[in-house]
């Protein structure tokens, strides 16, 4: 094989950080649509824009690699 591949173009996925929110820390409207569940999942970038709440850890890394993102948890 002798195809020419350019390495260039395809950059290293983002880095994004996921980490638990309590239900009770966020806006009203917020609150009111997270139903019975206590804690969310936040997805955000390396400079802390939140990019998604989302309602189970593994969906949160789940949405991220499907983003062609990298996820990792912050504590």
């Amino acid at each position: 094989m002798d195809t020419k591949y350019d390495f260039e173009i395809n950059e290293a996925p983002a880095i994004v950080y996921v980490r638990p929110v309590k239900v009770k820390d966020l806006p009203e409207e917020m609150r009111e649509q997270a139903g019975d569940l206590t804690t969310l999942y936040a997805v955000h970038t390396v400079d802390g824009e939140r990019l998604a709440l989302v309602g189970d850890r593994k969906l949160a890394f789940m949405l991220a690699r499907q983003n062609n993102m990298n996820p990792v948890t912050v504590h």
